[in-house]
């Protein structure tokens, strides 16, 4: 199958830059964004393009990485000691999920096909208002597959990126929701105080998204709180995550790898690791 099969290119004609339908769906997913960080496209891979990746992730799901600790704050890092107990820093919460890594998944996988194909990463450059975006060269890191099972849940977090590429390969038959807080914290603001009510149960600004196997999700996750709630169904919950950066070149920081997916390579030994930031947020 061609890269092409795996988008409903009908619908989703990306590779057609200069149609108005094209220019319809970037001003929409953009108005999307600019309201609150989030947009989706509804049934953005094909059936055949569906079921080819989410095949791949199922026949990899026993190599799964979970991490040692199963508590980390939303910044997913340590905690602070120069802080109270109750700083949103040292409120540690449940976090079981694990990720296929993007070793797992090689460049003769449909999944590898679609990250690296050159006219869905300018339709994505696009629509997220940047010049350009490039592989994220992590190894490890740069294409991942989340897997929530049954019980298991990745609760309220920052991501260290601006923004993520998803698409929701196989939803769970209950619960699995993803819940997200719009613009929480500016690039200047930590915004601690409303942090700490969201993680005290106040659900005012929360939003639930309500997603199918398929779908596209454009997601500033680095301002926005965000959650996978509690898979309470049989069934598991699996999502493919595409990573860009706005420089050639970057590479994951080492430790921060290590505790995410288990593992690193050479090239976390031999390359500058981590991404420019445009902020000083805690990750």
């Amino acid at each position: 199958m061609y890269v092409e099969k795996l988008i409903d290119l009908n619908n989703y004609p990306i590779h057609q830059p200069d149609s108005a339908q094209y220019l319809k769906i970037v001003k929409d997913v953009q108005l999307g964004l600019d309201q609150d960080g989030c947009s989706v496209l509804s049934n953005f891979l094909s059936k055949e393009g569906l079921d080819a990746i989410a095949k791949e992730a199922e026949l990899r799901k026993s190599q799964a990485y979970y991490a040692e600790s199963k508590l980390c704050n939303v910044y997913l890092a340590n905690g602070n000691p120069n802080e109270a107990e109750d700083h949103p820093q040292n409120i540690f919460m449940e976090r079981t999920n694990g990720f296929i890594t993007a070793d797992l998944l090689g460049k003769e996988t449909y999944s590898h096909m679609l990250y690296h194909w050159r006219p869905l990463r300018e339709f994505l450059a696009t629509c997220l208002k940047k010049q350009e975006l490039y592989i994220y060269e992590d190894p490890v890191s740069n294409m991942i597959v989340n897997l929530c099972k049954p019980g298991q849940t990745f609760n309220w977090h920052f991501d260290t990126n601006e923004f993520t590429i998803t698409f929701l390969l196989k939803g769970a038959e209950s619960g699995g929701h993803f819940e997200y807080v719009p613009n929480l914290r500016t690039k200047h603001d930590e915004c601690f105080d409303e942090v700490k009510k969201v993680l005290n149960g106040d659900r005012s600004r929360a939003k639930r998204l309500n997603l199918n196997a398929g779908d596209l999700q454009f997601f500033l996750g680095r301002f926005s709180l965000h959650q996978v709630t509690h898979n309470t169904g049989n069934t598991d919950r699996l999502l493919l995550i595409q990573s860009f950066t706005e420089m050639p070149g970057i590479i994951g920081n080492p430790q921060r790898v290590k505790d995410l997916y288990g593992k690193t390579t050479e090239d976390h030994r031999e390359k500058v690791s981590d991404r420019a930031r445009s902020d000083r947020l805690l990750d």
